[in-house]
């Protein structure tokens, strides 16, 4: 089941990252705008429905868990190596971008937050 955690972290890192892309594109940044944080979002999300619907079995949140823990590290620290200069250098849009994505971030924490599931045992 540690197999099927490192599935949804890979399927969640990758439409992470396209999503990231595309979005690049359409506000005419040639970078990858925001993938890591969707990836991140898709992973939470993804993991949550699929305990709604009781498809989550022990070893398998075990292999979500585990690759979670090694997985904010290393995106963050990739994440980290990004050229910020280039966003800086191609004008306003990718600032207000980033600033916005940054508020609507703050603004959905309580939001996430105040989801609860119940745990079946």
């Amino acid at each position: 089941m540690l197999i099927y955690g490192l599935g949804l972290l890979a399927f969640s890192y990758l439409a992470g990252q396209l999503f990231g892309d595309v979005l690049g594109e359409m506000i005419g940044v040639q970078a990858n705008v925001g993938g890591v944080g969707f990836a991140m979002l898709l992973l939470v999300l993804l993991h949550n429905y699929f305990q709604k619907k009781q498809w989550v079995k022990a070893q398998f949140d075990d292999g979500i868990g585990f690759w979670s823990n090694m997985y904010i590290p290393v995106i963050v620290a990739m994440s980290a190596s990004q050229n910020a200069l280039l966003a800086f250098n191609n004008g306003i849009l990718p600032i207000v971008a980033g600033t916005l994505i940054v508020i609507i971030g703050f603004a959905l924490v309580p939001l996430f937050s105040s989801i609860k599931t119940t745990t079946h045992s």
